[in-house]
């Protein structure tokens, strides 16, 4: 599998965990909340931040009614328009600048998603190290299109997309030269469930797309995303807030920097914990052989006497004769005097 480059990163199956902290609208309108979770994330040792460029306009019509009013009593966000929806999300272009530099100057890689052409063009001037696609346009090939002629990695998330949609998302960023790539496995309810989650798609997807697989993750906690590593994800999204409490269109499944911190420590020690395919001792468990079962005697032994169930035991530690070999022993004959608690050797026995 190609090794990739995202920002300062090389991402890979030997390469920790590249952890991203998603904005998205939790900065509540408030730059200086913005800037706030920018600060945050870098604490919790993320390796990178992203936002999302659009507008209301960019998004959808202002239209206040049927297609575009939100009737499902499930979602979040029932009982909006999609245009006041994106109206409160979106991250004001003018926001974008300061929220880069900042990001920049505390040693994250900062990106966006585009959600149109306009978006594409305005990020390639604040020089984006690479681009994501949301779930929602994995099937807009005009706009994948137009990403991958920037030349710069993309990262797609693959909620609701079928895998010929996939096929054809990813047809369309190796038709433009683009060779960067990362599926992100998604699914996209909000919050999703553990047992909606199917992370078993990651090394199925590897094998079909032959490019770096990660996670985009809207479940609560970090269980899924751990559990992801193992089964091959090399990246890992999640949404990111100072405060659940504090409310925002995303808080209800985004985590709190005590639980991104947790995250970041878990994935690598999931990454390192995947290791090789090794059996028998490794270095660092040779000293523990010392404690398996081995023949000891268990009683002082004249020269003469034969081994028995009551002079010689099968106990700890290790540096007697295998017990396999306990019943073997059993009425044989030693050759000279032997101590209580001497380990039992081939040479004592006739």
């Amino acid at each position: 599998m190609k090794e990739i480059k995202l920002g300062k990163r090389l991402i890979g199956k030997q390469h920790r965990p590249y952890i991203i902290a998603e904005m998205s609208g939790n900065h509540n309108q408030s730059l200086d909340r913005a800037l706030e979770l920018v600060r945050a994330a870098a604490k919790t040792g993320v390796d990178a931040l992203k936002i999302q460029t659009y507008t209301a306009e960019t998004m959808t019509l202002d239209i206040k009614e049927g297609d575009f009013y939100i009737n499902d009593q499930a979602s979040l966000w029932h009982g909006q328009s999609l245009y006041n929806l994106y109206e409160q999300a979106y991250t004001p272009w003018e926001w974008h600048e300061p929220i880069f530099r900042l990001g920049r100057e505390l040693g994250l890689d900062v990106f966006s998603t585009p959600f149109d052409e306009t978006a594409v063009d305005f990020l390639e001037s604040l020089n984006t190290p690479f681009y994501k696609i949301a779930s929602f346009e994995n099937t807009d090939l005009p706009l994948i299109r137009k990403v991958a002629a920037t030349g710069k990695p993309i990262v797609i998330s693959t909620g609701m997309a079928t895998v010929g949609e996939l096929a054809e998302a990813v047809s369309t960023v190796k038709e433009v030269g683009c060779e960067d790539l990362v599926l992100l496995k998604c699914t996209s309810t909000y919050p999703a469930s553990p047992e909606n989650s199917n992370i078993l798609t990651i090394p199925h997807m590897q094998q079909l797309f032959n490019c770096q697989i990660g996670l985009s993750d809207h479940t609560l906690g970090i269980g899924v995303a751990i559990a992801s590593i193992a089964m091959g994800a090399t990246v890992i999204e999640k949404h990111f807030t100072i405060k659940r409490s504090d409310g925002g269109v995303d808080s209800a499944f985004s985590m709190e920097p005590e639980e991104f911190s947790s995250l970041v420590i878990e994935s690598e020690r999931a990454w390192l914990s995947m290791g090789k395919i090794q059996y028998g001792a490794t270095g660092s468990e040779k000293k523990s052989l010392m404690f398996r079962r081995s023949i000891y005697v268990a009683k002082d032994i004249k020269a003469g006497e034969k081994l028995t169930n009551e002079n010689c035991r099968v106990v700890r530690p290790g540096f007697g004769l295998p017990p396999k070999y306990y019943e073997t022993l059993l009425g044989s004959t030693i050759k000279r005097d032997v101590k209580k608690g001497t380990p039992l050797q081939w040479e004592l026995i006739k």
